[in-house]
């Protein structure tokens, strides 16, 4: 993506702490006619040794699978907080509207997950996630029903091979930051989430 080294992240930990906290991500890969195939699913982080992997699952019907398993190189896009910014909090009139954002992407190498053991732990990781109160429920369905939904999905595991983080925060133009962190934290779920990182990020936003 365009990233500016203004908005670069100096530190992987950002993108681990978006990727935890926004796990709906797109996976794109190219489908048999070379044109781009997007699917849109949540995602559970391990990190280990230096080495960071993406759990995941799509239905059977999903043929994005089967471009995973031919072209098992594609890329995975997280997006975090995001929300306009309106030109009043600059102190001079002669400016423009922009649109503040924080996203992960990573290149990813896939490789599917078939035993009935690794989905299982694979899908006990996104419910732990998720909805940890149907964990105990999951446990208690009957063996072959188990078997039967593992059979209608196809599991994955994307190996981060790649990665950049994108915090757009308008850090370029410190004459705006405390009016926009002002703003933001007085505004929607997302814009009280950018003042948190403004906090973090900015100098000078307080």
């Amino acid at each position: 993506m365009y990233l500016p080294p203004q908005f670069r992240a100096k530190d992987d930990a950002h993108a681990w702490e978006l990727m935890r906290a926004y796990p709906f991500a797109s996976l794109i890969s190219n489908d048999d006619a070379g044109l781009p195939f997007v699917t849109p699913l949540p995602l559970h982080l391990e990190r280990s040794d230096g080495q960071a992997i993406l759990l995941g699952h799509c239905a059977k019907p999903n043929p994005h699978w089967r471009y995973l398993q031919a072209r098992p190189q594609a890329v995975v896009t997280f997006m975090g907080p995001h929300a306009y910014m309106t030109p009043r909090v600059y102190p001079d009139l002669a400016r423009v509207p922009t649109w503040n954002y924080l996203t992960v992407h990573c290149t990813v190498e896939a490789r599917l997950i078939e035993s009935f053991d690794d989905k299982d732990r694979l899908l006990k990781h996104l419910i732990h996630d998720n909805d940890p109160a149907y964990a105990e429920q999951w446990r208690a369905l009957p063996e072959d029903y188990q078997h039967k939904m593992m059979g209608g999905i196809v599991a994955f595991e994307l190996k981060v091979v790649d990665l950049q983080c994108k915090l757009k925060l308008n850090q370029h133009r410190p004459e705006a930051h405390a009016t926009m962190k002002a703003a933001y934290a007085a505004g929607s779920e997302d814009e009280q989430a950018l003042a948190r990182w403004m906090d973090k990020l900015v100098p000078g936003a307080l």
